[in-house]
């Protein structure tokens, strides 16, 4: 993804339906009920365009507990409020 790790932690709480999860550096972390989700960020190089520096995170995605069915609800959530759109 192309977003700084301040700007990722701005957006999660809505983009995760506001479920609780605590964080520890890159690390984004939720658990209720026997069930859970991990989000691990590692940042990447800038991507350069010219003069223009965007900040570049790999996201990476573990999930305990969920049917199928919950994690691509879960996904289309999350891409909801990550969506960058242009022009």
């Amino acid at each position: 993804m192309t977003i700084t790790q301040e700007e990722f932690l701005r957006l999660l709480p809505a983009a995760v339906g506001g479920a609780p999860f605590t964080t520890s550096g890159g690390l984004f972390i939720h658990e209720y009920g026997g069930r859970g989700w991990r989000i691990t960020l590692s940042p990447l190089p800038d991507l350069a365009h010219g003069l223009i520096r965007l900040a570049r995170q790999r996201v990476e995605f573990a999930f305990c507990g969920y049917a199928e069915e919950e994690i691509a609800a879960f996904f289309r959530r999350f891409d909801l409020y990550f969506a960058r759109g242009g022009g």
